[in-house]
């Protein structure tokens, strides 16, 4: 049978280094106001190492979400050619994915990663009961054991739940009430924060056209956050720490990079250009200022010759030579 074991120990020695790291920095060990901070924030840096490993990997998952993005009008092309054959369509898109080497999964692959850091630390918090005292666990001192299984935030235990019961959280010398309080609000906060690190991404790239991406979508912004509200019941608080921390670590992480590498999003007015193309060419009303600057001033008609009046019964006939002056009388 495959053994976790050697997760457990990755995420026993990241702990208890940067335990160790900050009680010699000085971080008060015992608890200040009600917490004890060295256990809180080697959780939080935990997510740090973490996230600064799979940094590449995050950045992959990037490139990866670019690649789809320019893929999106070939997919709807296929999507029109293949319209009500979906096998047809899976195949060719497929294809499409494989040749121009993108991959729609890649876009959860970073998350898939964590899992075993994940369960790693809910497994080892899940240990840290009274009735483990005096025990070594995954290379930890009987004394660092024992310090972690009293560790509190706010007086409730990093090992306590949501859903623990009272025989439990009595082992723990813990408060039901505060245990309940302070995991219900660290639920709360883990729900909503998995909900915007989903929201920000997709707000920025807009939904796929790819029903599959889109399905994908569908599962991070809805899916996974409704599942929290049943079982951020059963995480540890300690859990739950690292899971929010790890999210407001992803909304900062996504932040800069969506700046730095703005998302390929295509102009609303793509598909007016036509339109607007064919009203440019017709000839402006001269009534508005720009119709002025660009309406061809109409051509001039030629102007029309002067009438020239008959001549009246008895009258001198004119020169045309010497302009209508009458002529001189000969000799």
């Amino acid at each position: 049978m495959f053994s976790l074991d050697w997760i457990y120990y990755a995420i026993s020695w990241i702990l208890l280094t940067w335990h160790s790291a900050w009680d010699a920095i000085g971080v008060p060990v015992g608890a200040v106001l009600g917490t004890n901070w060295a256990w809180i924030l080697s959780i939080i840096f935990l997510v740090v190492t973490v996230r600064v490993i799979l940094f590449p990997v995050f950045v992959k998952q990037i490139k990866s979400q670019r690649a789809m993005q320019a893929l999106q009008p070939k997919v709807k092309e296929l999507q029109e050619k293949h319209k009500g054959d979906r096998e047809t369509l899976q195949k060719e898109m497929m294809e499409l994915y494989r040749k121009e080497k993108a991959n729609p999964l890649m876009g959860c692959l970073p998350m898939f990663l964590q899992i075993p850091v994940f369960l790693g630390l809910f497994h080892t918090l899940k240990r840290l009961n009274p009735d483990n005292q005096g025990k070594t666990l995954y290379g930890w001192t009987v004394e660092q054991f024992n310090s972690a299984s009293s560790a509190k935030l706010f007086t409730a235990p990093i090992s306590g739940r949501f859903g623990s019961t009272a025989d439990d959280l009595a082992k723990l010398g813990a408060n039901s009430g505060t245990v309940k309080i302070v995991a219900g609000i660290l639920v709360l906060i883990m729900i909503a924060t998995t909900y915007l690190t989903s929201r920000q991404m997709i707000l920025k790239t807009g939904w796929a056209e790819d029903p599959q991406q889109r399905m994908v979508q569908r599962l991070m912004l809805y899916g996974i956050p409704v599942s929290l509200l049943v079982s951020g019941s059963i995480f540890p608080i300690g859990v739950i720490i690292y899971w929010v921390t790890n999210n407001l670590f992803t909304l900062g992480q996504q932040q800069w990079v969506l700046r730095k590498f703005p998302p390929l999003v295509p102009p609303k007015n793509a598909g007016k250009t036509t339109t607007a193309g064919k009203a440019a060419a017709q000839p402006a009303k001269t009534g508005g200022l720009l119709g002025r600057k660009t309406a061809q001033p109409a051509a001039k008609a030629p102007a029309a010759a002067p009438k020239v009046a008959a001549p009246k019964p008895g009258a001198k006939p004119l020169n045309p030579k010497k302009g209508g002056r009458p002529a001189k009388r000969q000799g």
